[in-house]
């Protein structure tokens, strides 16, 4: 059996573009998606703070530390510049694999800048 588990977020980042007429997807400055272990074109789930809205698409890099979060194609539809979202990765974990199981979650400050990481251990572990 396999389960769904929280792989990585990104909490709380703001966005900086919304560009409409664009192929789709979410770039993403390239030091936060390897900060929270988010592959190029992987799925990732996008939380707005600001309005309520959930949407899918996937992760684009960006240029590195350029703070950079553009949310684009149909999707700007659903965020604007300065909105807070979260960017959610989640993946399948077998039971053997939960055993060491730890999410990565990156915090950022205003500009996107990395202000903390925590290799989450949940309570029971430790």
């Amino acid at each position: 059996m396999q389960t769904t588990m929280l792989k990585s977020k990104l909490h709380r980042v703001r966005v900086t573009h919304s560009e409409l007429h664009y192929e789709g997807s979410c770039a993403i400055d390239e030091a936060l998606l390897e900060a929270a272990n988010i592959r190029e074109y992987e799925q990732i789930q996008i939380y707005n703070i600001n309005n309520g809205e959930r949407f899918t698409t996937y992760a684009i890099r960006a240029e590195r530390h350029s703070g950079v979060i553009s949310v684009n194609g149909a999707a700007a539809h659903k965020a604007d510049p300065d909105d807070l979202i979260i960017i959610a990765c989640y993946s399948q974990y077998t039971e053997a694999e939960l055993a060491n199981f730890h999410p990565q979650l990156v915090y950022v400050d205003t500009h996107n800048r990395i202000v903390q990481l925590k290799d989450h251990i949940p309570a029971q572990a430790a």
